[in-house]
Parts: structure tokens; sequence; C-alpha cells
């Protein structure tokens, strides 16, 4: 497996429980799990209405909004079912509201549709023409969820890896691939079988502070990457702790944060694994220097890597992972009253993201966001990090510049909310008038895997690839997360009949 984000993990977690006899082994180039999208998301259970009745993110999502809350209360990872307010809030929105509610009923949800007064009965302070009340969306600390996934992993005999990334992956004349790995800038490796994870020298085991805090690993020392720019989040790590970036190395404020990851390939930030009935050469522990894996089958798993994986392992992935940063900033305490659940504008149908929304997490906290703008680096965390081999895969590429053309005023409206704080401010009362710009503050970003085709087309639902030993997991972005349980498994019958 590559990679220990969420379906990663929920992919190791199935293979553990439909093959017992199979030896699994998950290899992540971080130190904890669940340190990218996993750990940087607004934490909701979606109940799938947004999604074409037919389309993979609708199958799974359904069965995952279910499946979520049950996996979540079994093992005691905090979640809560919400439920949650689409607000339209002019008249041109209507019809797409209207639109909703018949894809709710499709779905067999339970949608209630709300006049201007009804609102106020949900939420006191939200304000808008009209809304759908969807009552089965809920909240939940997925990274919580995760370390819960990557401890049944470990309990079942499998192995998890930290501190290693992919250099090379060949497939050789018995049939095998044989998967080369380096450790980590900044990490020593760890490696967990049967009972444990351990993680790279100097790192913590994975915890939460919040439902949209890192999979875990150590933070930044307080200041250590200067002040942050209150008018905006993307200059901050977080409201609470701050994280390296993945160079190991904290960046000055006020400084662009250039590296260059080199124009190899056992340069990609990508985590190696195993697949099921991999084992390490000789039966050894990997270590540091990156000992070669032998495997029947390779998942990956590796999100905002996982073009780059197909490509090292022989596969043209047909599309190209191009990175959309989405900034958050969350209520200050004395404000997070303005806020019971959730609250979400009505999406636009010429745009493949769904815009600013107020959500509540499960320790307390209120998080608006994310806009959408252009990431300069697959892991750009912070405006100022620019990597440029991330860049110049994304400049290169002729999709990105069908995006622009196709979607540039939208985008031109993501970046000034960006670089104006009053701008995201303005926008998000359009949903809760009561909000001021003293009322936000920054908090930690997310990077969003968007596969994208060469005609500039988005790729809008799950995609999966791949044949003899390989499954390639290509597009997972929300709701992935919600629907982890279900994804699992599928990728995990994938493997096993590419077993036979």
């Amino acid at each position: 497996m590559i990679g220990a984000g969420i379906v990663g993990l929920a992919t190791a977690y199935a293979l553990t429980r439909a093959a017992p006899g199979a030896t699994v082994t998950v290899i992540e180039k971080e130190y904890a799990p669940a340190r990218h999208q996993t750990g940087r998301n607004s934490g909701v259970i979606h109940s799938g209405i947004y999604y074409r009745p037919g389309s993979l993110k609708a199958r799974y999502a359904l069965a995952g909004s279910a499946e979520t809350p049950e996996f979540a209360a079994k093992h005691g990872v905090p979640y809560e079912i919400t439920g949650k307010l689409i607000v339209a809030t002019e008249p041109a929105e209507l019809p797409r509201l209207a639109a909703l509610f018949q894809r709710g009923r499709e779905h067999g949800l339970s949608v209630t549709e709300l006049g201007p007064d009804q609102i106020t009965s949900y939420e006191p302070q939200a304000a808008g023409l009209a809304a759908l009340h969807v009552a089965s969306t809920g909240i939940c600390d997925f990274a919580a969820l995760t370390t819960v996934l990557a401890r049944l992993v470990t309990e079942a005999g499998g192995t998890i890896v930290y501190g290693q990334r992919v250099t090379g992956i060949e497939r050789v004349a018995d049939g095998e691939v044989v998967i080369r790995t380096a450790g980590t800038a900044g990490t020593g490796a760890g490696v967990a079988a049967g009972t444990g994870v351990a993680a790279g020298a100097g790192a913590t085991a994975g915890t939460s502070t919040g439902s949209r805090a890192y999979g875990g690993g150590s933070a930044e020392p307080a200041g250590a990457a200067g002040p942050a720019d209150s008018t905006n989040p993307a200059d901050s790590g977080g409201a609470t702790a701050r994280t390296t970036d993945t160079t190991g190395t904290a960046g000055v404020a006020g400084a662009a944060e250039i590296t260059d990851a080199g124009g190899t390939t056992g340069a990609t930030d990508a985590a190696g694994t195993t697949g099921p009935g991999g084992t390490p050469d000789a039966g050894r522990t990997p270590d540091a220097g990156g000992t070669p894996y032998r495997t029947r089958v390779l998942i990956n798993c590796a999100g905002l890597h996982s073009d780059r994986i197909a490509r090292l392992a022989g596969t043209d992935p047909g599309m190209r992972i191009v990175p959309f940063r989405g900034e958050y900033y969350e209520l200050v305490p004395a404000r997070r009253d303005l806020v019971r659940g959730l609250i979400y504008p009505v999406p636009d149908p010429d745009f493949p993201f769904l815009g600013v929304h107020l959500t509540r997490d499960v320790h307390g906290g209120v998080h608006l966001g994310p806009n959408a703008v252009p990431a300069l680096a697959r892991e750009g965390y912070r405006r100022r990090t620019i990597r440029l081999r991330d860049l110049a895969d994304t400049v290169a590429f002729p999709g990105t510049w069908r995006i622009a053309r196709r979607h540039w005023r939208q985008e031109v409206g993501e970046i000034r909310r960006s670089l104006s704080k009053r701008a995201f401010t303005a926008d998000a009362r359009r949903l809760l008038p009561a909000l001021r710009p003293a009322d936000l503050v920054p908090a930690p970003a997310g990077v969003r895997a968007q596969a994208v085709l060469p005609d500039g087309s988005l790729v809008d639902d799950f995609l999966f690839a791949g044949s003899g030993p390989f499954v390639h997991v290509l597009n997972a972005p929300s709701p992935a997360a919600t629907a982890a349980l279900p994804i699992g498994r599928e990728v995990a019958d994938r493997a096993l009949a590419a077993l036979k």
C-alpha cells in the first residue's frame, strides 16, 4: 500500500478482514498517518446529496455516511450527526436548490425544504431566500479515525512503515513488483509490525488537536516561522500548532519557501509499500537506507502524488494532479455561538468546488472555508511555499491552461478572497450577516488533489485504474473521507482479484 491517509488505511483494514492470511504492508513518507488531505479538511460526514445518481461518489458517500458514524461510535472516535443547511441567497440559486431537493429524494435522504422564516429555527443567525435541511450530515475527527484504522491494521498483523518515500518501481521477470524506497528528509525510518506503529526519530504517534488537526508528529516551536499574517490564512500554519513543511525546515515569514525536489523520480514525495503478499527482501525490516520490497500486488493510494506513482509503475494515468489550496479561517471563541451546525451555499454547477461554508467541528471550533486557489506546490499549505518541480509539472500540463481559460472568472474571485480577509468575510456574510472581519482568525490550510484531464476537464468522480499487479486510486477528493470504508473495500476487492 502506498500512502497512510484514510483511503490507504481503510484499504489495508479491508484487506486484513477479507484475507487474514495475506501480508499487508503500508509505507508512508510522513512520520504519522493522515498528514495531508485526511487531516486538513472540514471534517464533515457528507450525506451524498450533491452527487449524481449512479456515480461512484453517490454510491460510496451514501454508504459511508451510514457506516462512518457506526464505526466512530464503536471505536470511540469523536463524531456528531448535526444535519446541515444548504442556503440560497440569490433568486438565481432557487432552481438549483430545488434540483438538489429532488436529488436528495432520489437518494432516499431526509431532506426538508425551508422558507426564510424557517431557516432561523435551525440556525438563528443565518439568512437566505430558501434552504434545505439535510438530516444525515454530520461531523467527525477523521484524523482520529485514521489513527484507529492504523491500530486495527497492526493488531491484525499488518505492518506500517513511516518516514520512507518511493524511489523506484519495477516489475520483474517472475511477475512480482520491486519497490525501492529511501528515508524521507528530516525523519528516520519507523516500522510497525503486528502490535503497534513507530514513527520517525523525534516524532510522536498520531494525535488530534481538533477535527482539522494534522495526523500527528511534532509541532513547530512557537514562533519558529515568525508571526503569521493575520489578514489571510494562507500565511499561517494555523491557530494552534504549526508543523514544518515537507522539507523539514521552517520558513521565514515574509520570504518565499522555494524548494526543488530535483528532476529525478527518486525525489517523488510519495510513500512506497508492498501490497498484499509482499515482504521486504530477505525478510528484513526496512531501514533509513531504503530496503527493496517485493510484492505480488501494489496499491497506489498516494493522494497528492498518485499520478506520479502511477507513472513510476509504468502506467499512463491519463490525468494530472493539479493542486488547489483550500484556505480556512475559524471563529474566535467568543463568536462561535453564531453557528450551531453546518451552513453551506448552493454550489455553482459551473465550478467544481462547493464554495465557502461554515462548519462546527467535534471539538467546538467553527471553521469557514475553504476557498480554492492554485497552489505552487503539491504540499503548498502556505502561499509562500513553492516547489519548482511541482510548479513545472503544473505549468507544462495543457489541462492547466484550459482550466484557467474555462474558470478564470471564478478563480479571480477565489484569489481576491485569498488576498483580502474583508472580501472573504463579505462572501461568508451572505450566509451569516452578523459576521465581521474581527470574528475570523487564520486556521490551517489544506490542498486538494484534483485530477485534471488533458482537455482541461476536472475529473468529477472517484477514479480507479491499473492492470496486472497494480491498483491505482487516481482521484479521491471529497467526499473520500466520508466514503473511505466502502472505497477501501472496493480497492481491496480489486487487489485480491489481481492476486488470483
